[in-house]
């Protein structure tokens, strides 16, 4: 089955709305995670029953199953997560972190990645547990203030709130290794405007807005290139990114073959603070009601479903490339 990453991220965006009912605070962490804080929402109903709720609902409401970890913060919360999948609802609090956590692999903390892995397992150390009672000063001499971390981690300390307010993603873009040489501006210009159209829908699936487009090419001798440009207001609109990026694209290319092409879009923006050019003020609705319709009847009847004219026996795919969904690493909101 081909991935669908405008389909991600509708269903993304239908289940934060639905968290959200929950409580307003409400952190987006990635495309298939978020934090949820309901302290304040709690009352007398217990954290494990309104976890079930939550999770009886997205299975009935959305069509798919998730797993819930239940805890005071958001790590311990995060590795409950992780536990026993799919469709589950799993606890990680503090005193339940000797049987629970102690337990697992060291190369299951999150933060430890292979090499990290590896470097403990020369230590000597292999389970959590073993981590959490390693001296500090020794995980200081031999991983620097990353070592720090790791030992907080292993013993289940973070103190960081869950945060509405951070930015669910730093970028979104799209890149495609062509099939063949492109060695024309009307073949490399189709090849771009598939890749924004992916992009752009994306773009307002998450409800953001754009304000810097980029777009990259790669040669056939392996030579690459890129350039971006702010533009004068944030905007989800295919049209403008495109015309944005066509204008880098000819700013960049010298007519050789390409292999390669890319865009992006960065400086995000919630689309709910959009404020508009005066310049733009009579257009800017119709073309996102043009934009959302598209969205909608591709979603239900498929991508194919709504394709512009120049890409009919061009050989080219209407909509195309691997997804690039830039989202701040963990480390930097736990």
């Amino acid at each position: 089955v081909p991935p669908d990453y405008s389909l991600y991220m509708q269903c993304s965006t239908a289940l934060n709305d639905l968290l959200s009912e929950y409580s307003p605070l409400l952190e987006r962490y990635s495309v298939d995670e978020s934090f949820l804080d309901i302290t304040e929402t709690l009352r007398s109903q217990k954290p494990l029953n309104m976890a079930r709720e939550i999770a009886n609902r997205i299975k009935s409401v959305l069509g798919f199953t998730v797993n819930i970890g239940i805890s005071s913060n958001k790590l311990l919360a995060k590795m409950a997560s992780d536990f026993e999948k799919p469709d589950k609802v799993h606890t990680l609090f503090p005193d339940e972190i000797p049987k629970k956590l102690w337990v697992l692999p060291v190369r299951d903390l999150f933060m430890v990645g292979r090499r990290t892995a590896t470097k403990l397992y020369r230590l000597n150390i292999f389970s959590i547990g073993q981590l959490a009672h390693a001296d500090p000063q020794f995980l200081r001499a031999h991983f620097k203030s990353f070592g720090n971390l790791l030992w907080q981690y292993a013993n289940g300390i973070d103190t960081s709130p869950v945060n509405p307010f951070s930015p669910p993603a730093k970028g979104i873009g799209n890149s495609t290794t062509t099939p063949f040489n492109v060695d024309n501006e009307r073949e490399a210009l189709l090849f771009l405007l598939s890749l924004v159209e992916t992009a752009s829908s994306r773009l307002r699936a998450a409800r953001l807005l754009a304000q810097v487009v980029s777009v990259s090419i790669r040669k056939t001798d392996l030579t690459f290139f890129s350039h971006q440009r702010k533009l004068l207001t944030p905007t989800d609109n295919t049209e403008r990114l495109f015309k944005a990026a066509r204008a880098l694209f000819r700013e960049l290319w010298d007519g050789d073959p390409l292999r390669h092409l890319g865009v992006s879009f960065s400086s995000l923006c919630n689309d709910r603070f959009y404020q508009t050019s005066i310049f733009e003020d009579e257009q800017i609705y119709r073309k996102k009601q043009l934009d959302s319709s598209i969205d909608a009847i591709r979603l239900h009847y498929g991508n194919t479903a709504v394709v512009r004219g120049s890409f009919i026996n061009s050989g080219i795919p209407p909509l195309t490339g691997g997804v690039i969904d830039d989202y701040p690493g963990m480390r930097s909101q736990l």
